[in-house]
């Protein structure tokens, strides 16, 4: 009876064990876009992502700030590397598809790639904002540009 207990918990440790490689696996292929965002958070706390488009591999997200800044991350397994991305701090090009972009990072060689998006919209978006040419600006402005207060009707 002893060896037949023995037996079933070794059986229950090595499917549990199993079952867990099989997960982790899963997570180092197929990395969460959720998880990305928490660890961009955590990483810069003052910065309010606005959007975000991730690539076809789904192993990079590029974010649109707050403040005409972007944003980037990229997957290793299940740590991510998070920048903010000062408007002309990069250099992008199309890749040959069409749907790409060649990213050149000056401060951060070992992040330059070719990255693939689902549609050539949504890589031209993403360039606009690398490239800072996405600069937001307030509603509410007269005819000299000049910001003005919202009054409250009452």
């Amino acid at each position: 009876m002893l060896w037949l207990l023995l037996i079933m918990v070794v059986v229950a440790v090595g499917a549990f064990y199993i079952r867990m490689n099989a997960r982790a696996e899963r997570d180092f292929d197929n990395p969460d876009a959720g998880s990305a965002m928490v660890e961009f958070g955590r990483a810069f706390p003052d910065e309010a992502i606005r959007a975000l488009h991730s690539t076809v591999d789904r192993k990079a997200i590029f974010l649109r700030l707050h403040d005409g800044k972007a944003g980037f991350i990229q997957s290793h397994g299940t740590h991510y590397v998070c920048h903010v991305i000062h408007p002309g701090k990069v250099r992008v090009n199309t890749s040959d598809s069409g749907r790409g972009l060649i990213v050149h990072f000056p401060d951060f060689a070992y992040l330059d790639n070719t990255f693939e998006f689902r549609t050539a919209a949504e890589a031209a978006e993403v360039s606009v904002w690398l490239l800072g040419s996405f600069s937001p600006k307030s509603e509410f402005t007269d005819e000299a540009g000049t910001p003005q207060a919202v009054q409250a009707n009452e």
